[in-house]
């Protein structure tokens, strides 16, 4: 019997991909993703198979409250979505990341 993968981490991937879609007609946001990833225009399509990629798609979006809301706008998926797919793609932060608050 063969195992079905992890819903929340189908989901979280599902997310990540339509992230993906969505910079696709969006220059503007793609450019600033490459930019900021590293990631060269023509190793888009080999990356999307990565998860650390689709981590990164994720993780553009939740470090930018503008492009997170444009996002969700623009697709109908909720922000709440979005954060969900961060946890699974990214895990939780360091225990001792907010301790210098």
């Amino acid at each position: 019997m063969q195992r079905q993968k992890d819903t929340p981490v189908a989901d979280a991937e599902a997310t990540a991909i339509a992230v993906l879609g969505w910079l696709a007609g969006e220059p503007e946001h793609l450019s600033r993703f490459l930019a900021l990833s590293g990631v060269e225009p023509g190793m888009l399509r080999k990356a999307a198979g990565e998860l650390s990629f689709l981590a990164a798609l994720v993780e553009f979006l939740m470090g930018h409250e503008p492009t997170l809301m444009a996002f969700c706008e623009a697709t109908d998926i909720r922000p709440e979505t979005v954060v969900r797919a961060h946890a699974v793609l990214c895990g939780p932060p360091a225990s001792d990341e907010y301790s210098s608050w």
